[in-house]
């Protein structure tokens, strides 16, 4: 069983992608849900993540970057350029953003599924859980397939809520809409994702993918590569 349903037989894993969204997200520190269109770099012989988000609050502009390299990660929300809103780091937002490099290994890079660093069971014909371990962090998820295969529902109970400032622990989970074939291989399209909070469901961001490209070059941060 894949982690994104069908794949295309005997294809070489990728060693990167990128990826562009139209997203529409919620947070905490914004007035209204913001619309913007991301852009995401993954790298996976050393499991690295760059996620970047311009858009309006307030009628200014704000730029949110996460970044996860060499098993740490940060998370940081700017308005214009000038007053740093968000800036988390350290163990917590760590562990946190390796459960969303396993989300985005599972959604959208097959060829990464049977890196050694995941381990699978198989809880049903229509479920199945994984480990994931980079360095320090060893997270979980489940997986839910539908009748044709399709990766539908994954959560995972390792990814608290942060939007507060603290680190709440809860139930996060992406299900999925919608999918398209995308170069040989049948991958999610459109998707939400949800913290299951005490008083219900909150969707904080919807997301449709507008391209995703394998085997790129990544943006230099911080004067590097990842």
């Amino acid at each position: 069983m894949t982690g994104n349903g069908r794949d295309s037989a005997g294809a070489a894993p990728s060693r990167s992608l990128r990826a562009r969204y139209d997203s529409v997200v919620a947070a905490e520190f914004a007035d209204q849900p913001m619309r913007a269109r991301p852009v995401q770099y993954n790298f996976f012989a050393r499991p690295s993540r760059l996620f970047l988000m311009e858009a309006r609050t307030f009628g200014l502009p704000i730029r949110a970057l996460h970044v996860y390299r060499e098993e740490s990660a940060t998370f940081t929300v700017r308005v214009a350029s000038a007053m740093t809103m968000v800036d988390l780091r350290g163990p917590d937002i760590s562990a946190a953003e390796t459960v969303t490099v396993l989300n985005d290994l599972c959604l959208m890079a097959p060829g990464a599924l049977l890196d050694p660093r995941l381990v699978w069971t198989e809880a049903d014909q229509r479920t199945a859980c994984v480990t994931f371990t980079n360095g320090p962090h060893r997270v979980t998820a489940t997986l839910t397939f539908d009748d044709d295969g399709d990766l539908v529902e994954f959560w995972s109970d390792d990814r608290p809520d942060s939007s507060s400032g603290h680190f709440i622990p809860m139930r996060w989970s992406t299900p999925i809409s919608e999918h398209r074939d995308v170069g040989g291989m049948h991958l999610l399209h459109r998707g939400s994702a949800v913290y299951h909070r005490p008083d219900g469901p909150f969707t904080y961001g919807d997301f449709t993918i507008r391209s995703i490209e394998y085997d790129i070059a990544g943006p230099v941060i911080e004067g590097r590569r990842p």
